[in-house]
């Protein structure tokens, strides 16, 4: 595959941002000695992927030494990374990698780039803001710099693109984590990250296969299912994946959902109908293969964590993500192995890609990281530009029937706005207050949250009272096992009557689907996520810095097809004379 043949001369994450010669590559022929060498457990372990934090932990953290025998005992091949900052993260890595007798596979979920698990790194808003650009050249941005920075800190495996085609506006978990809802426009869009992040010395993985776009329920709590035939499937949710593994992709992750058309009422994740025949024969797949997280609610409940761990290999599956206890994973493995249920030469098989994987990033030759050259790459200036950039290019203005939007541009103005979260974004707003503010408008300013009472709501209405314009940015986003993605019934009420009142705009930092609880508001502006250059953009956009040049990338039932958005590029419109004042209720 390509990525394997990029080896480690682009990775500039090792060196400062200049290329640097390759260590010498481990010989093809050498992984046949090393597979040879390596017990039955070893090799089982070699598929096991746990989970660790990259938070700071001491050599002695009880964490730590969790980790530390995963390595030392376990042996397994690699590690999926979470949270951190760069350093945390490289240094934890470095001293695991270290003590690891194979090389370890650092894999993390870095879908709108680094920053999403590095903490400093280069923020972009979700990936749908490329499909509201159209641009490939963005796609292949989020992918480059979400490799750069990465490597610098010792990932090897980005868990994206997110392949899915969202054509379910109800879909509770992919969203705006998608390109967007035409297949066609994602594939070329799937196909353009794949290619940032492999020609950048990054594994791209296509996620979730065969397509969790066109699902009402999280695989999280549950296993949702699709019922759809597989003409169907072959002509919408497969097509991003065919362009991606034509890219290049070097990893496929299974999803958590049924297709009763060809899985019956077995996850995808466990059939081998999906993973070998589909995946494998039908789709001439040949690289890893890897589970979505085995300890999600779809497949633990009903399997436990060693038999899932079995059912998944046996379906197709290389490496094992996650099991919710390695060492369960671990001994079940090797008694369906014992018993005959698994084969060795399938064993060897993955091991094998496993192995073949890591030597062609490089790793048996270098395997730590540089601490370093990490200020020099990870969240730079020049990276961030990019990502504001690509932010402003994809604002999309809906709606803006009476011209509100317009008239905030042509003047500076007096208004509120009112920002929503949840609690893990607790700067939602601030930074579009910050920019509104050094720009010349008056701003009052008031955050609400998911868990704010009648006291919050009452103390909204102030500030919305003392302003003769309202703006209300939500920021409303895909969250693991919460079970929808909707704004709060109370909320929802408090923007439709505003709006009824007095000049309001809805500028959504998320979803895009939130006119379908606010359906009569008039100016309706989005910057597809809660992430700062978002924010500024959104900002830019109102103060009027800035076109306006977004398109739709999915349907906003009923009246706004792919496609829709307004264009905006000069402020030409009178001053807004204020109202006359108004007490929301």
């Amino acid at each position: 595959m390509r990525a394997h043949r990029l080896l480690i001369v682009t990775l500039i994450a090792a060196c400062g941002g200049r290329a640097t010669t390759a260590p010498q590559p481990l010989r093809p022929a050498a992984i046949d000695g090393m597979l040879a060498k390596l017990s039955p457990r070893q090799k089982v372990a070699q598929l096991v992927v746990p989970w660790l934090g990259g938070n700071y932990m001491a050599l002695d953290d009880s964490a730590f030494q969790i980790a530390t025998r995963w390595v030392d005992t376990l042996e397994v091949g690699g590690i999926i990374i979470s949270v951190g900052s760069p350093y945390d993260i490289a240094a934890k890595l470095n001293v695991l990698q270290r003590r690891s007798k194979l090389p370890l596979l650092i894999s993390a979920d870095l879908e709108w780039g680094a920053a999403m698990r590095v903490v400093g790194a280069t923020a972009f808003p979700y990936i749908m803001a490329a499909g509201a650009t159209g641009d490939e050249r963005d796609a292949y941005t989020y992918g480059r710099i979400a490799a750069i920075e990465g490597r610098a800190v010792g990932i090897h495996v980005n868990f994206a693109p997110d392949a899915d085609v969202n054509n379910n506006p109800l879909n509770p978990i992919i969203n705006t984590r998608s390109f967007g809802e035409d297949p066609h426009a994602v594939a070329r869009l799937v196909r353009a990250y794949v290619r940032g992040l492999q020609d950048n010395g990054m594994l791209a993985t296509l996620k979730h296969f065969p397509g969790h776009g066109d699902t009402d329920a999280d695989s999280h709590l549950g296993l949702p299912t699709i019922r759809a035939d597989y003409a169907r499937l072959d002509s919408v949710e497969l097509v991003p994946f065919r362009a991606g593994i034509d890219a290049g992709a070097s990893v496929v992750m299974s999803a958590h959902i049924a297709f009763p058309a060809l899985t019956g009422d077995t996850p995808a994740t466990l059939s081998a109908a999906m993973l070998t025949g589909v995946l494998r024969d039908s789709l001439k797949f040949k690289g890893l293969v890897v589970t979505d997280a085995l300890q999600m609610g779809a497949i633990v409940a009903k399997y436990g964590a060693g038999e899932a761990a079995v059912r998944a290999f046996e379906a197709g599956s290389d490496l094992l993500l996650m099991p919710a206890d390695p060492d369960s994973a671990i001994a079940s493995m090797l008694q369906a192995l014992a018993s005959g249920r698994i084969t060795q030469a399938r064993l060897d098989a993955s091991v094998r890609r496993m192995l073949e994987i890591k030597r062609g990033l490089g790793l048996f030759g270098r395997r730590t990281v540089p601490l370093d050259s990490i200020a020099r790459i990870v969240g730079s200036k020049v990276s961030q530009d990019v990502a504001d950039g690509i932010a402003q290019r994809a604002v999309t203005l809906v709606r803006d029937t009476t011209g509100i939007v317009s008239r905030l541009r042509a003047n500076r103005s007096r208004m509120a706005i009112i920002a929503y979260g949840d609690e893990l974004n607790s700067y939602v707003g601030q930074r579009m207050l910050e920019l509104m503010r050094a720009g010349g408008d008056t701003v009052g300013f008031f955050r609400l949250w998911p868990m704010s009472g009648a006291a919050s709501y009452d103390s909204a209405r102030v500030v919305i009272n003392r302003a003769p314009t309202v703006v209300f940015a939500m920021n409303v986003r895909p969250i693991a096992a919460k079970g929808a993605i909707a704004l709060p019934d109370s909320l929802a009420r408090l923007i439709t009557v505003t709006d009824s009142l007095k000049p309001a705009v809805l500028v959504s930092l998320g979803s895009p689907y939130l006119l379908n609880q606010t359906p009569t508001v008039k100016s309706y502006l989005i910057a597809w996520s809660g992430v700062r250059p978002a924010e500024r953009a959104a900002a830019r956009a109102l103060l009027g810095w800035s076109p306006i040049r977004g398109k739709l990338p999915i349907r906003i039932p009923p009246a706004y097809p792919i496609g829709a958005g307004l264009v905006v590029s000069d402020s030409t419109l009178p001053p807004l004379k204020p109202p006359a004042r108004v007490i929301i209720p």
